[in-house]
């Protein structure tokens, strides 16, 4: 009886596993990174969104708000019409500064903070 030699050798198999290996090693991190940024740019495209919303409660209803909650829905005018945006890299809720009425930042428990100007 004659053995037929099909398959892959053990050394074969290990470096097509040690190549798959490095280049996930190579990868992965440069996703999760990426991820991070995209985060990061969302949420200030949030925050400055957020930040004009601020301007066009005061031109409508002439003065400014005292908290973020008073331009959520139900208002008049739709400044949020699904409501206020979550920070994407937290989870959170954005905190406007009743001082300048501005949103800055996220809180203070979070490392992505947009400094004040």
């Amino acid at each position: 009886m004659l053995k037929s030699d099909k398959g892959f050798t053990l050394l074969e198999v290990l470096f097509v596993v040690i190549v798959i290996a490095i280049l996930a090693s190579i990868v992965i991190p440069r996703l999760l990174l990426t991820q991070r940024t995209a985060k990061e740019n969302a949420c200030a495209a949030n925050i400055a969104m957020i930040n004009k919303q601020i301007e066009l409660f005061y031109f409508n209803i002439g003065r400014w708000p005292w908290s973020l909650s008073e331009m959520e829905p139900p208002t008049t005018y739709d400044y949020f019409p699904q409501g206020l945006p979550d920070c994407p890299v937290s989870g959170s809720d954005y905190e406007m500064d009743i001082d300048s009425h501005r949103v800055y930042s996220v809180g203070t428990e979070h490392n992505h903070l947009i400094p004040r100007p």
